[in-house]
């Protein structure tokens, strides 16, 4: 398996004569509709023979490849790198594969999808977070058509997991985490509620995505989530939260979530390594590889290893340019920008800095835009820091946004964990 950069002149057919791979199979892997591939797209090629192109070396292809050197060298002994020639063909190795636990979320929308959807992700999960139940100010719970989803998972081995939010009509509530954390009363009967709401409709955890909390109320968050993990433990179901990125701990907006006492709590922690940019601010990569490599550096330095989940974007923006606070970027899921790209024709740019694809292009009003999006080759190292560093595992926002390309990537690295 290796990632192939489309180059002018590409076309489906030809690459897919070229690795002796179908077409129809590139296709199906990459989530296309059409075949009008453009330049600097990123195609998963699931072959584990690689056919050497002109300029090709050892390097470009392990790279390509995401194995190592060595292995590639070892799976391959009557080759020496210096003596390529195109037409060459070389076996692509496995590496050894580690456990991991895969946490990823979705939206619920009608039984029959929620159904459908969760069958189809179940090989590739641990854990399915339900999407979501909202608080309101005196503790008590939305309501949540969640039978359908709740059985699909159990039956397919995966385990749900209640996922609790602060949202409110206009987007996360930081007054209402605030108020939840300052009312023994209330805290007490949200805590009493997501309990029974949990064991009665059958979760085998509970996920705290509380964003916005206060730098003022981060011990008490800790205390809140104590008391919770106590409830959880004695209800023999799992704590998890989700938290916002960091390198460090002088952003004063994520003051609020001391990831030290956060982790040595909760059963896992989901780190949403993502929103850099996003919709409200400048255009620019969604999670840029420096910025989740030092968030993956500084969580391990505080949190049990194994604890960590790192959070991928199945997503990006679009954004109009040149950008105003008053026309906010329109997310836009990786796999419709990139049909987007082919619809208008539009090469493809690849950020190696930032390890992220992005494109220009002038939509019918004549409004020039701009699109960051996550692509084969940003997961591919997203997935690679986690192996590396030997995280816990690995999951994604949202699986109704999923690149059809994820299940290929997460079980290079990983063997998916079922509990």
């Amino acid at each position: 398996m290796f990632v192939y950069t489309v180059k002018a002149g590409d076309s489906l057919y030809g690459i897919g004569q070229r690795f002796n791979i179908p077409v129809d199979t590139l296709r199906t892997v990459n989530g296309l509709t059409a075949t009008n591939i453009v330049t600097g797209q990123a195609l998963l090629v699931t072959s584990d023979v690689y056919v050497v192109q002109p300029g090709d070396s050892f390097w470009a292809i392990s790279r390509a490849a995401f194995v190592p050197l060595n292995a590639l060298t070892q799976a391959n002994p009557g080759i020496r790198p210096e003596n390529l020639s195109p037409g060459m063909k070389l076996n692509l190795p496995g590496i050894e594969r580690r456990p991991a636990t895969v946490l990823s979320y979705t939206q619920l929308r009608t039984p029959a999808a929620d159904q459908a959807l969760i069958e189809s992700h179940a090989p590739y999960l641990t854990y399915v977070g339900l999407f979501e139940t909202h608080f309101n100010w005196n503790g008590d719970l939305s309501p949540m058509n969640d039978r359908a989803a709740v059985l699909a998972a159990w039956r397919r081995r995966v385990t749900p997991i209640l996922a609790v939010t602060n949202l409110s009509e206009t987007g996360f509530n930081p007054a209402l985490v605030q108020r939840m954390l300052n009312a023994p009363d209330v805290q007490a009967r949200l805590i009493d509620n997501l309990i029974n709401l949990a064991t009665s409709h059958g979760y085998g955890g509970i996920n705290i995505d509380f964003e916005g909390v206060l730098a003022d109320d981060r011990e008490a968050f800790v205390a809140f989530l104590q008391a919770l993990k106590a409830r959880t433990q004695s209800a023999g179901i799992r704590l998890s939260i989700a938290v916002p990125a960091k390198m460090d701990d002088t952003v004063p907006w994520v003051k609020g979530y001391d990831y030290e006492a956060i982790g040595a709590v909760v059963d896992f922690m989901f780190i949403m390594a993502y929103d850099w940019h996003h919709a409200g601010n400048e255009p620019g990569p969604t999670a840029p590889i420096a910025n989740v490599l030092g968030t993956v550096r500084y969580a391990s330095s505080l949190i049990d290893r194994n604890k960590i989940i790192l959070g991928t974007p199945f997503y990006g923006y679009d954004w109009v340019i040149p950008f105003t606070g008053q026309n906010p970027g329109r997310p836009i899921t990786n796999q419709a920008a990139i049909q987007l790209a082919m619809s208008e024709r539009i090469p493809i740019n690849f950020s190696a800095a930032d390890q992220s694809a992005y494109f220009y292009y002038t939509d019918d009003n004549g409004q020039n835009h701009v699109v960051w999006f996550e692509d084969t080759r940003s997961l591919f190292n997203k997935a690679q820091i986690a192996y590396n560093a030997r995280l816990g595992g690995i999951g994604g926002w949202q699986l109704n946004f999923a690149m059809p390309q994820y299940p290929w990537i997460f079980t290079h690295f990983f063997q998916i964990r079922k509990v």
